[in-house]
């Protein structure tokens, strides 16, 4: 069943109404008829079994069977902050991570980052990553599309890590993994998690040392040396691992 995303301002009592590119995309690419069955999302946790029954050329209207309760979130909130990668690396790590659970992604820009983005090319990246998102969310079944932020400088990740209940930092002189599955194991559902991942060439050792003094728990992920790319993910199985109920 397709599933698509709706602001909670489209939701009526009986109906839901969606507009934009999603017309398109159900009318034109999908060709649904009237009578077909549909998901959507309210994008807070919930979503409804609908009956499509008009795909006008400006929206769509459908009928609202009954109300779900999603299921598909972890009971832990996590916030990848990911060292900004060259080329499109970050679009893959987006769209998979969403598909794992993340609640937020913060692209950090660190000492060893290559790209360079202004403000309007940084805006531009971002709406491209929530396109990517909302794409990803959907196509894994989940009632919420993850936050992207803006690209943010390092020490301010380390600011917003410190109000969260733990954070961690994959690294390479961290102790055996016995220790890190100690510290997977405090971690309880409920909790606000942050992971940091550094961009090709991994951080420096002094943002390794501010972000531990910021209270990150240094871990590891083995003896294999992950790429940017792979090292949040692998974080984030851990996680769904231990804690989905």
């Amino acid at each position: 069943m397709h599933r698509f995303f709706a602001d909670p301002s489209q939701i009526g009592e009986k109906e839901i109404v969606l507009t934009g590119a999603d017309v398109n995309h159900i009318r034109n690419v999908l060709r649904m008829r009237t009578g077909e069955e549909l998901l959507i999302a309210d994008g807070q946790g919930s979503e409804y079994r609908c009956l499509l029954e008009e795909a006008g050329e400006q929206l769509v209207r459908a009928k609202i069977c009954w109300k779900l309760d999603g299921d598909a979130e972890l009971p832990t909130r996590i916030t990848l902050f990911q060292g900004l990668p060259k080329s499109d690396k970050m679009d893959f790590i987006v769209q998979k991570c969403v598909e794992l659970g993340v609640s937020r992604i913060v692209p950090v820009s660190t000492r060893r980052t290559v790209v360079k983005l202004d403000a309007k090319k940084g805006e531009n990246r971002r709406k491209r990553w929530e396109n990517i998102a909302e794409s990803a969310a959907k196509q894994s079944g989940r009632g919420v599309i993850p936050e992207i932020s803006g690209v943010t400088r390092f020490e301010d990740a380390l600011k917003e890590a410190e109000t969260m209940d733990f954070c961690l930092i994959p690294y390479e002189r961290a102790e055996n993994m016995a220790h890190t599955r100690e510290v997977f194991g405090s971690i309880s559902p409920g909790s606000s998690v942050g992971i940091f991942i550094g961009p090709e060439g991994g951080f420096e050792e002094e943002e390794v040392k501010k972000a531990i003094e910021a209270g990150a728990a240094p871990i590891t992920l083995g003896r294999r040396i992950l790429r940017t790319e792979t090292a949040g993910m692998a974080v984030l199985a851990m996680l769904v691992y231990l804690l989905e109920p």
